[in-house]
Parts: structure tokens; C-alpha cells; sequence
């Protein structure tokens, strides 16, 4: 990897490319300490440094680099974008004029980044104003006694709309920018920085209470699952496919052998964003109910990180989400007959419908060998915390953060060598 980067920075294209990216993240991160316009900064950053309790925006302030807890222009981070993304593929299920559009090719590709982009400032808003309501009734920062906002009027809340929604606007422009003229998947890189930039000064609040133990440990279990994800990540199995030779004209167009790669983990990190935001919403809807009624105290009881019934839960959710997700972006019955087309055929099936079955066959057990691994690594970190003595907030990693950064770090790693391969490719003429 290092050597990658070494070679890409002697290329004078790459450099700029990696400038160019790197600006984009500095800027980003930025924005992120910028407060919005009517935010008492010093009362939040008082409120963040009593907060003890893992809060249960904690996945969206993951996302934005902790700029949400501290109600800067970026505080809504990558998440609407996130969101409108997983909700158009969702409706392609649904709409089947979704389903033609992506079907289409560039022409219908592009249609639908432009509907992800009205939705992306439709939630923006959304988001925006519950965030504001939630800071203004002191429910964002729990047990925090300090007023966020200092003026509350009705202008200055929808100028804070305003400016968090513009927010979002420039994050999806940045990456958009990104994946355009730098190296790698923008909105993904994004979600890289947020993540890398919380992890040393967590990590360094753990050695200054006195547990730098718990800091070897923790570090030592990072580059263990570091192995583990980079090794599983990359796992998959590889269908043989034939295509039968045919003449067209005087030309003779087949013959050939390739293979369908089919991932181990082909829903990513999805299901576990899935099941986190889902196990989230018992304890929203518990702080708007009396403290004293049992459901209230049950939900409170069960349904922090290290209680049996959120590790259950969260465990079943993501089996569940990996199936889900998977026959979404995954459709046997469409490969089948795009094989068929082609002349192509897996060696001793017949196309169509056989061909159809045996790769459903397969998929369902890669799948079930893909959820187990998701499980583990998501509920890893949360049961680390247990002999560690350390409470969710504490945690600076889980497993939809190694997911992350390790699928982002593979996929920047490998453009890099491509164009790497591209510039440094020997022509016929020299």
C-alpha cells in the first residue's frame, strides 16, 4: 500500500489527483467546526465534555465527524445523502420506472443521481429541523442543563435550516468533485475522514483517565479485524461461464471462459447501518414518555449496548438485512437470461431456468457465510466493552466503522494501482 502511494505522488497526474483529494478532505473537515449561525458554541462544547451516556445520534454524528453534536454547517455530515441513496435502490423494488431507468445505462444512471440529489436536500431539511427542535427542548444532550441556542426566534431557526441544509448541499458537491477529478469513490472517502479524524483523540481520552491498557488492547484488536475484514472483504467465489463460438459473417465472435465473481460480504456495510438505525428508534420514542411507565423503563433497561436483548436484536436485524439487501442487488433470474443471450452457459447447466436455480443455490450459501461474518464483527466491539470497563461512548471503534474504513482503503488502494498500471503501460512503439 505504501508503495502504491509512493508511486502514485512521482506521477505528476496522480499528485495533482491526490492534492486535489486531500484539499477537498481538509476542507471538509473544516466545515465540520464551523458553527451555524445562533449556536452557542461554548455551552455545546460544555454539554459534549459532561455528556456520559452513549447518545443515540451517536451513527449520525459517527458520519459527520462529530460535527452534529456540535451543530456546525456540517453537521447533518454524509447521512442524508447515505439515506436517499439506499431509499432510490430500495424503489427500484417498488417502481419499475426506477428499475427501467437503471436499466438504461449513463442516460438513466444520471436520472437517478438526480432524483438521489432532490432527495438528499428533501431529508436534509427533514433532518435539519429535528435536530434543531431536538437542541432547542435539550434532548440532544442528555443531562446538559446548558441553553445551545441562544436566540430561539422563528427567522434565526430557519436561517439554521437553511444554512445545515446548504451544508449537505456542499458535502454531495465535494464529493461529487472527488469521484470526478480525484482518486476514489468521493462520498465514501468523506465517510473515511469522519471516521479516521475521531479515532486519536478518543483513543487518547482512554490513556488519560488511566487505562492505557485498554488502549494496547483496543489497538490490537483494531489490526486483528483489520486482518480478518481486509482478508473476507476480498473472498469470493468465482462461477465458471462459457460462451459458445458463433459466425457473424466471416467473423467468428465466442469461445471464450470467464468467470462471475461473487462476493462473500456483497451487501457491504448496509445491513448493520440497517439494524443499528432500526434498535435506535425504542429509545427515541422512549425519551418522549413518562420515566415512570413501565415500557419506558423496560426499553431504558434493554436496550443500551451491552444488554442480551440489543445484542439479539441486532444480531437477528443483520442476518435479516444481509438476505434483504442482497436480493435486492443481486437478481439470479437477470443474470441467468443475460448469459442466455450471449450464448453463455455455467459448465453442466443448461441456460435459463437451471442456470437460474444452481446460481441461487450458491448465492443463498455465500450469503448465510456473509451475515455470520457481519454478525461477529458487529458485535465484537460492543462485547469488548464489557471486560475493558469502558461504556459505549467511550468505544472509538465498532464494526460498522473497520467496515468502513477498510472497504474505503481497498478501494482507493486499487484505483491508485490501476492508473498506476495505465500510466506506466508499454506500448507497441517505442
Amino acid at each position: 500500500m505504501l508503495s502504491a502511494f509512493a508511486q502514485a505522488f512521482r506521477t505528476p497526474d496522480l499528485r495533482r489527483k491526490l492534492f486535489f483529494t486531500l484539499m477537498i478532505m481538509a476542507l471538509f473537515r473544516l466545515g465540520s467546526f464551523i458553527p451555524t449561525p445562533g449556536v452557542d458554541s461554548k455551552a455545546v462544547q460544555m454539554c459534549i465534555a459532561n455528556q456520559n451516556e452513549a447518545s443515540l445520534l451517536d451513527l449520525v454524528n459517527l458520519f459527520s465527524g462529530g460535527a452534529l453534536l456540535q451543530l456546525s454547517v456540517f453537521a447533518l455530515g454524509i447521512m442524508p445523502y447515505i439515506t436517499a441513496s439506499i431509499i432510490i435502490q430500495l424503489l427500484r423494488v417498488v417502481i419499475p420506472r426506477f428499475d427501467d431507468l437503471h436499466k438504461e445505462g449513463q442516460t438513466g444512471q444520471a436520472k437517478l443521481t438526480q432524483y438521489t440529489r432532490y432527495l438528499t436536500i428533501f431529508l436534509g431539511i427533514l433532518q435539519s429541523t429535528t435536530y434543531i427542535a431536538l437542541a432547542r427542548s435539550g434532548q440532544m444532550f442528555s443531562g446538559c442543563t446548558h441553553k445551545v441556542i441562544g436566540d430561539d426566534s422563528i427567522p434565526m431557526i430557519l436561517l439554521m435550516i437553511l444554512v445545515m441544509t446548504a451544508g449537505t448541499g456542499v458535502i454531495m458537491w465535494l464529493g461529487e468533485l472527488v469521484t470526478e477529478r480525484g482518486i476514489g469513490n468521493g462520498m465514501s472517502l468523506l465517510i473515511f475522514t469522519s471516521i479516521a479524524a475521531r479515532l486519536p483523540s478518543q483513543l487518547l481520552s482512554i490513556g488519560q483517565a488511566g487505562k492505557w491498557g485498554s488502549v494496547a488492547a483496543i489497538v490490537g484488536l483494531m489490526l486483528a479485524v483489520t486482518l480478518v475484514v481486509v482478508y473476507l472483504e476480498q473472498a469470493q467465489r468465482r462461477i465458471p461461464v462459457q460462451y459458445a463460438k458463433r459466425m457473424v459473417g466471416r467473423r467468428q465472435y465466442g469461445g471464450t471462459t470467464t468467470y462471475i465473481p461473487l462476493k462473500l460480504n456483497m451487501s457491504g456495510v448496509i445491513p448493520v447501518i440497517f439494524a443499528t438505525s432500526i434498535l435506535a428508534l425504542p429509545p427515541l420514542v422512549a425519551q418522549f414518555g413518562d420515566p415512570t411507565q413501565a415500557w419506558v423503563q423496560w426499553i431504558s433497561a434493554n436496550f443500551s449496548q451491552t444488554a442480551w436483548p440489543y445484542l439479539v436484536g441486532y444480531g437477528l436485524l443483520t442476518l435479516f438485512f444481509t438476505f434483504f439487501y442482497t436480493a435486492i442487488t443481486f437478481n439470479p433470474d437477470e443474470v441467468a437470461d443475460n448469459m442466455k443471450r450471449y450464448g453463455g452457459f455455467i459448465p453442466g447447466y443448461r441456460a435459463g431456468r437451471p442456470t437460474a436455480e444452481y446460481l441461487t443455490y450458491v448465492i443463498n450459501r455465500i450469503t448465510t457465510a456473509g451475515a455470520l461474518y457481519l454478525v461477529v464483527i458487529a458485535l465484537l466491539p460492543t462485547l469488548a466493552m464489557i471486560p475493558l470497563n469502558l461504556s459505549a461512548n467511550q468505544m472509538p471503534f465498532g464494526g460498522t466503522t473497520l467496515l468502513i474504513v477498510v472497504g474505503v482503503g481497498l478501494q482507493t488502494v486499487k484505483e491508485i494501482n490501476t492508473q498506476l498500471q495505465q500510466h506506466h503501460y508499454e506500448g507497441f512503439l517505442r
